[in-house]
Protein backbone atom coordinates (compact mmCIF):
# COMPACT_ATOMS: atom_id res chain seq x y z
CA UNK A 1 0.00 0.00 0.00
CA UNK A 2 1.21 3.53 -0.73
CA UNK A 3 1.79 5.12 2.65
CA UNK A 4 -0.69 7.91 3.48
CA UNK A 5 1.04 11.10 4.54
CA UNK A 6 -0.01 11.83 8.14
CA UNK A 7 1.53 15.30 8.15
CA UNK A 8 0.38 16.95 4.94
CA UNK A 9 -2.92 18.80 4.96
CA UNK A 10 -4.18 17.33 8.21
CA UNK A 11 -6.44 19.41 10.40
CA UNK A 12 -6.31 17.05 13.36
CA UNK A 13 -6.30 18.93 16.67
CA UNK A 14 -5.65 16.15 19.19
CA UNK A 15 -4.34 12.62 19.47
CA UNK A 16 -2.90 11.05 16.32
CA UNK A 17 -2.79 13.05 13.06
CA UNK A 18 -5.21 11.75 10.45
CA UNK A 19 -3.59 9.96 7.52
CA UNK A 20 -4.23 11.34 4.03
CA UNK A 21 -4.00 9.90 0.53
CA UNK A 22 -4.29 11.35 -2.92
CA UNK A 23 -7.00 10.02 -5.20
CA UNK A 24 -4.32 8.48 -7.45
CA UNK A 25 -2.83 6.62 -4.49
CA UNK A 26 -6.25 5.28 -3.58
CA UNK A 27 -6.94 4.12 -7.13
CA UNK A 28 -3.53 2.43 -7.30
CA UNK A 29 -4.08 0.45 -4.10
CA UNK A 30 -7.86 0.07 -3.86
CA UNK A 31 -10.13 -0.33 -0.86
CA UNK A 32 -8.67 -3.74 0.02
CA UNK A 33 -5.37 -2.25 1.14
CA UNK A 34 -7.21 0.25 3.31
CA UNK A 35 -9.18 -2.58 4.92
CA UNK A 36 -5.94 -4.37 5.74
CA UNK A 37 -4.21 -1.25 7.08
CA UNK A 38 -7.20 -0.66 9.40
CA UNK A 39 -6.56 3.03 10.06
CA UNK A 40 -8.77 6.02 9.14
CA UNK A 41 -7.69 7.84 5.99
CA UNK A 42 -8.97 11.00 4.25
CA UNK A 43 -8.85 10.90 0.44
CA UNK A 44 -9.05 14.08 -1.62
CA UNK A 45 -11.32 13.60 -4.61
CA UNK A 46 -10.18 15.20 -7.89
CA UNK A 47 -11.87 18.29 -9.27
CA UNK A 48 -13.22 16.14 -12.12
CA UNK A 49 -15.48 14.35 -9.62
CA UNK A 50 -18.47 16.64 -9.24
CA UNK A 51 -21.17 15.35 -6.93
CA UNK A 52 -24.49 17.04 -6.15
CA UNK A 53 -25.17 19.52 -3.37
CA UNK A 54 -28.56 20.31 -1.86
CA UNK A 55 -30.05 21.87 -5.03
CA UNK A 56 -29.00 18.99 -7.26
CA UNK A 57 -30.18 16.38 -4.78
CA UNK A 58 -33.52 18.17 -4.33
CA UNK A 59 -34.04 18.43 -8.09
CA UNK A 60 -33.24 14.77 -8.74
CA UNK A 61 -34.68 13.07 -5.65
CA UNK A 62 -37.27 15.50 -4.30
CA UNK A 63 -40.10 12.99 -4.68
CA UNK A 64 -38.22 10.26 -2.83
CA UNK A 65 -39.62 8.97 0.45
CA UNK A 66 -36.91 9.44 3.07
CA UNK A 67 -36.66 8.90 6.82
CA UNK A 68 -36.61 11.99 9.03
CA UNK A 69 -34.70 11.49 12.29
CA UNK A 70 -35.65 13.89 15.10
CA UNK A 71 -34.03 14.23 18.53
CA UNK A 72 -33.77 16.92 21.22
CA UNK A 73 -30.69 19.04 20.53
CA UNK A 74 -28.84 17.77 23.58
CA UNK A 75 -25.61 15.77 23.42
CA UNK A 76 -26.50 14.08 26.72
CA UNK A 77 -29.98 12.98 25.69
CA UNK A 78 -29.99 9.18 26.30
CA UNK A 79 -32.96 8.21 24.13
CA UNK A 80 -33.32 7.19 20.50
CA UNK A 81 -34.00 9.35 17.51
CA UNK A 82 -37.68 9.41 16.60
CA UNK A 83 -38.33 8.60 12.95
CA UNK A 84 -41.01 9.11 10.36
CA UNK A 85 -41.14 9.04 6.56
CA UNK A 86 -41.56 12.21 4.50
CA UNK A 87 -40.84 13.30 0.94
CA UNK A 88 -37.42 14.85 0.53
CA UNK A 89 -38.94 18.01 -0.97
CA UNK A 90 -40.88 18.50 2.29
CA UNK A 91 -37.64 18.53 4.24
CA UNK A 92 -36.16 21.26 2.07
CA UNK A 93 -39.41 23.27 2.03
CA UNK A 94 -39.86 23.57 5.80
CA UNK A 95 -37.37 25.89 7.54
CA UNK A 96 -37.94 24.30 10.94
CA UNK A 97 -35.94 21.27 9.85
CA UNK A 98 -32.91 23.48 9.27
CA UNK A 99 -33.24 26.22 11.88
CA UNK A 100 -34.86 24.75 14.99
CA UNK A 101 -32.42 25.68 17.79
CA UNK A 102 -33.46 23.01 20.29
CA UNK A 103 -34.19 20.06 17.99
CA UNK A 104 -31.94 18.10 15.65
CA UNK A 105 -33.32 16.90 12.34
CA UNK A 106 -31.54 14.82 9.75
CA UNK A 107 -32.52 12.87 6.67
CA UNK A 108 -31.33 9.32 6.02
CA UNK A 109 -32.12 7.20 2.98
CA UNK A 110 -30.42 4.05 1.72
CA UNK A 111 -30.41 4.49 -2.08
CA UNK A 112 -28.36 1.37 -2.77
CA UNK A 113 -30.98 -0.11 -5.10
CA UNK A 114 -30.84 2.84 -7.50
CA UNK A 115 -27.25 2.87 -8.83
CA UNK A 116 -28.01 5.57 -11.41
CA UNK A 117 -29.08 7.93 -8.63
CA UNK A 118 -26.11 6.94 -6.46
CA UNK A 119 -23.72 7.71 -9.32
CA UNK A 120 -25.43 11.00 -10.12
CA UNK A 121 -25.31 12.14 -6.51
CA UNK A 122 -21.65 11.25 -5.84
CA UNK A 123 -20.41 12.14 -9.33
CA UNK A 124 -18.72 8.86 -10.31
CA UNK A 125 -19.40 5.18 -11.01
CA UNK A 126 -19.58 3.97 -7.42
CA UNK A 127 -19.63 0.25 -8.23
CA UNK A 128 -16.52 0.54 -10.39
CA UNK A 129 -14.89 2.79 -7.81
CA UNK A 130 -15.40 0.43 -4.86
CA UNK A 131 -15.95 -2.86 -6.66
CA UNK A 132 -18.53 -3.54 -4.00
CA UNK A 133 -20.73 -6.17 -5.68
CA UNK A 134 -22.58 -8.13 -3.03
CA UNK A 135 -20.51 -6.64 -0.21
CA UNK A 136 -22.47 -3.36 -0.31
CA UNK A 137 -24.92 -3.14 2.57
CA UNK A 138 -25.99 0.47 2.14
CA UNK A 139 -25.38 3.66 0.19
CA UNK A 140 -26.85 6.17 2.62
CA UNK A 141 -27.77 9.75 1.78
CA UNK A 142 -27.44 12.00 4.85
CA UNK A 143 -28.68 15.61 5.03
CA UNK A 144 -28.45 17.66 8.22
CA UNK A 145 -28.24 21.20 9.55
CA UNK A 146 -25.55 22.88 11.65
CA UNK A 147 -25.08 21.38 15.10
CA UNK A 148 -26.60 17.96 14.44
CA UNK A 149 -24.53 15.55 16.51
CA UNK A 150 -24.16 11.77 16.31
CA UNK A 151 -23.07 10.31 19.65
CA UNK A 152 -20.03 8.02 19.94
CA UNK A 153 -20.67 4.54 18.51
CA UNK A 154 -19.17 1.96 16.14
CA UNK A 155 -20.41 0.39 12.89
CA UNK A 156 -20.14 -3.24 11.85
CA UNK A 157 -19.15 -2.24 8.30
CA UNK A 158 -16.24 -0.74 6.45
CA UNK A 159 -17.31 2.85 5.85
CA UNK A 160 -16.52 5.38 3.11
CA UNK A 161 -18.09 8.78 3.82
CA UNK A 162 -18.12 11.43 1.07
CA UNK A 163 -18.83 15.08 1.87
CA UNK A 164 -20.77 16.68 -1.00
CA UNK A 165 -21.73 19.95 0.69
CA UNK A 166 -20.80 21.37 4.07
CA UNK A 167 -18.28 20.14 6.61
CA UNK A 168 -18.44 17.56 9.38
CA UNK A 169 -16.16 17.13 12.35
CA UNK A 170 -15.31 13.52 13.20
CA UNK A 171 -13.64 12.18 16.32
CA UNK A 172 -12.49 8.61 15.74
CA UNK A 173 -10.94 6.18 18.23
CA UNK A 174 -9.53 2.63 17.85
CA UNK A 175 -11.62 -0.53 18.29
CA UNK A 176 -12.37 -1.90 21.71
CA UNK A 177 -15.27 -2.83 23.94
CA UNK A 178 -14.79 -2.64 27.70
CA UNK A 179 -12.65 0.52 27.53
CA UNK A 180 -15.51 2.44 25.91
CA UNK A 181 -18.15 1.61 28.54
CA UNK A 182 -20.76 0.27 26.08
CA UNK A 183 -24.42 0.78 26.84
CA UNK A 184 -27.00 -1.99 27.25
CA UNK A 185 -26.88 -4.66 24.56
CA UNK A 186 -30.32 -5.91 25.65
CA UNK A 187 -31.86 -2.53 24.81
CA UNK A 188 -30.16 -2.42 21.41
CA UNK A 189 -27.52 0.10 22.49
CA UNK A 190 -24.50 -2.22 22.47
CA UNK A 191 -22.82 -0.31 19.65
CA UNK A 192 -23.02 2.94 21.64
CA UNK A 193 -20.90 4.27 24.50
CA UNK A 194 -22.04 5.64 27.83
CA UNK A 195 -19.66 8.49 26.96
CA UNK A 196 -21.78 10.32 24.40
CA UNK A 197 -19.19 12.98 23.59
CA UNK A 198 -15.45 12.18 23.49
CA UNK A 199 -14.79 15.91 23.82
CA UNK A 200 -16.30 15.82 27.29
CA UNK A 201 -15.00 12.83 29.27
CA UNK A 202 -14.92 12.62 33.06
CA UNK A 203 -11.61 10.78 33.73
CA UNK A 204 -12.71 9.85 37.26
CA UNK A 205 -15.88 8.18 36.00
CA UNK A 206 -14.42 6.67 32.81
CA UNK A 207 -10.72 6.03 33.53
CA UNK A 208 -10.30 3.19 31.00
CA UNK A 209 -11.24 5.51 28.15
CA UNK A 210 -8.45 8.00 28.80
CA UNK A 211 -5.65 5.99 27.07
CA UNK A 212 -7.89 5.46 24.05
CA UNK A 213 -8.42 9.19 23.70
CA UNK A 214 -4.66 9.63 23.25
CA UNK A 215 -5.02 7.54 20.06
CA UNK A 216 -7.99 9.40 18.66
CA UNK A 217 -8.17 11.14 15.27
CA UNK A 218 -9.85 14.54 15.26
CA UNK A 219 -10.62 15.90 11.80
CA UNK A 220 -12.94 18.05 9.73
CA UNK A 221 -14.17 16.40 6.54
CA UNK A 222 -14.48 19.06 3.83
CA UNK A 223 -16.69 18.97 0.74
CA UNK A 224 -14.85 17.03 -1.96
CA UNK A 225 -13.17 14.70 0.53
CA UNK A 226 -13.84 11.06 1.38
CA UNK A 227 -13.19 9.47 4.76
CA UNK A 228 -12.35 5.79 5.13
CA UNK A 229 -13.56 4.72 8.56
CA UNK A 230 -12.60 1.13 9.44
CA UNK A 231 -15.05 -1.43 10.76
CA UNK A 232 -15.41 -1.36 14.53
CA UNK A 233 -13.70 1.99 15.12
CA UNK A 234 -15.57 4.26 17.53
CA UNK A 235 -16.61 7.65 16.18
CA UNK A 236 -18.87 10.64 16.57
CA UNK A 237 -19.77 13.33 14.03
CA UNK A 238 -21.02 16.90 14.16
CA UNK A 239 -22.39 18.93 11.24
CA UNK A 240 -20.70 22.32 11.01
CA UNK A 241 -22.47 24.17 8.20
CA UNK A 242 -26.00 25.35 7.44
CA UNK A 243 -26.62 22.37 5.18
CA UNK A 244 -24.51 19.23 5.15
CA UNK A 245 -24.94 16.60 2.43
CA UNK A 246 -23.02 13.33 2.66
CA UNK A 247 -23.20 9.88 1.12
CA UNK A 248 -21.62 6.95 2.88
CA UNK A 249 -21.07 3.40 1.66
CA UNK A 250 -21.24 0.54 4.15
CA UNK A 251 -19.37 -2.54 2.95
CA UNK A 252 -19.51 -5.95 4.61
CA UNK A 253 -16.12 -7.42 5.50
CA UNK A 254 -14.76 -10.66 6.96
CA UNK A 255 -12.79 -8.44 9.36
CA UNK A 256 -15.81 -8.60 11.63
CA UNK A 257 -14.93 -12.23 12.44
CA UNK A 258 -11.75 -10.97 14.12
CA UNK A 259 -13.80 -8.61 16.29
CA UNK A 260 -16.22 -10.88 18.17
CA UNK A 261 -17.64 -8.05 20.24
CA UNK A 262 -18.62 -6.14 17.08
CA UNK A 263 -20.08 -9.30 15.52
CA UNK A 264 -22.08 -10.21 18.60
CA UNK A 265 -23.48 -6.71 19.04
CA UNK A 266 -24.29 -6.48 15.31
CA UNK A 267 -26.27 -9.74 15.33
CA UNK A 268 -28.19 -8.83 18.45
CA UNK A 269 -28.86 -5.26 17.28
CA UNK A 270 -30.13 -6.53 13.92
CA UNK A 271 -32.58 -8.86 15.67
CA UNK A 272 -33.59 -6.13 18.14
CA UNK A 273 -34.29 -3.63 15.38
CA UNK A 274 -36.30 -6.13 13.39
CA UNK A 275 -38.35 -7.13 16.43
CA UNK A 276 -39.02 -3.58 17.62
CA UNK A 277 -39.18 -2.06 14.12
CA UNK A 278 -36.43 0.44 14.87
CA UNK A 279 -35.04 1.97 11.65
CA UNK A 280 -32.83 -0.66 9.99
CA UNK A 281 -31.40 1.18 6.94
CA UNK A 282 -33.36 -0.91 4.46
CA UNK A 283 -33.01 0.23 0.83
CA UNK A 284 -35.37 2.99 -0.25
CA UNK A 285 -37.53 2.69 -3.33
CA UNK A 286 -36.27 5.73 -5.22
CA UNK A 287 -38.77 7.78 -7.24
CA UNK A 288 -36.83 10.45 -9.07
CA UNK A 289 -38.57 13.76 -9.61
Amino acid sequence: MANPDPTTGTNATAGVPVARMSFDQFMATGPGDLFRSDVPVVIKLPESVQGLGRDGVAARLGNMLVTLFTEPGDKNHPGRWETRDIRLREFFADDKYMTSPDTWHRIVSNIRNSPADVNAVVGFDAEKFFGYGRSLYAANLWISHRGVFTKSHFDEFENFNIALEGRKRFIIAPPGSRDYYPRSVLRGFGDKSQVFDMDNVDPQRYPRLVPKLAQRRDLILEAGEMLYLPLGWWHQAESLDEVNVNVNFWLKSSKILRRPHVLGVALYTYAYRKLTRVYSYKPTEVQSS
